[in-house]
C-alpha cells in the first residue's frame, strides 16, 4: 500500500465538536494524533482532504456562518488542500469526493476525525464499498456516548469500539496513529 500516496481524510474537525452540548467523548488525545498525521502527510507532500459538515438544520452549530461550522484552528486546511463540504454524514454523498480521488489516481485512504459511529463510519463504509483501500485510525477518531435502541446508555468508548468493529476487515483496516505513520 505504501508504493502510492495515501490520502489523509480529516472528517468534521470543526469548532462545534468542542461544544459541551456535543456530549461526553472518548479519545481526548485524538486532536493531537490528527495533528501528528497532518504534519507527516504535509511533510511527505501527500494529499490531504478536509471534510466539514454544513448542516441543513436551522439552529445547528454547523449551520453555515456559525462559529461551530468553522474548522478548528490547529487542524484547518492549508492553501491548496482539498475541502469537501457535506450535508449528510457520508463524505462521498453529493460532494464529488469519489471523482476527485479517481481523477488523481488516489486509491488508498486514511480516515481520521469525528464521529466514529457517524461520519467516520459512513465514509469508511462507502470507501470500502467503492473499492478504496481504507484505513481508519482508532486513536485519531472519537465519538460521544449514545443511548442504544433498548434504552441503555452506552459510553463513548463502547460506541467507538463497536463502530470500529463494524468496519474492521470488511470496509477498512483499523490502525493506531503510530501504525499509520509507519505507512509513510
Amino acid at each position: 500500500m505504501n508504493h502510492q500516496p495515501l490520502t489523509l481524510i480529516v472528517i468534521d474537525m470543526q469548532q462545534g465538536m468542542k461544544e459541551p452540548s456535543a456530549g461526553v467523548r472518548n479519545n481526548p488525545d485524538a486532536e493531537q494524533n490528527i495533528q501528528r498525521l497532518l504534519v507527516a502527510w504535509r511533510t511527505a507532500g501527500w494529499p490531504v482532504v478536509q471534510v466539514r459538515h454544513i448542516s441543513r438544520t436551522l439552529g445547528s452549530p454547523f449551520w453555515p456562518g456559525q462559529p461551530g461550522a468553522e474548522f478548528q484552528r490547529d487542524l484547518a486546511p492549508l492553501q491548496g488542500e482539498h475541502v469537501v463540504e457535506k450535508n449528510v454524514p457520508d463524505a462521498f454523498i453529493h460532494t464529488g469526493l469519489e471523482r476527485w480521488l479517481h481523477v488523481r489516481g488516489l486509491r488508498h485512504l486514511v480516515i481520521v476525525g469525528v464521529s466514529t459511529n457517524n461520519s467516520v463510519e459512513a465514509t469508511a463504509r462507502t470507501a470500502g464499498n467503492l473499492g478504496f483501500s481504507t484505513v481508519v485510525v482508532s486513536d485519531a477518531t472519537f465519538t460521544f456516548g449514545k443511548t442504544d435502541h433498548a434504552g441503555v446508555l452506552r459510553s463513548a468508548e463502547e460506541v467507538h469500539a463497536m463502530s470500529l468493529a463494524n468496519l474492521n476487515g470488511e470496509y477498512a483496516t483499523i490502525m493506531t496513529t503510530a501504525d499509520a505513520l509507519g505507512l509513510l
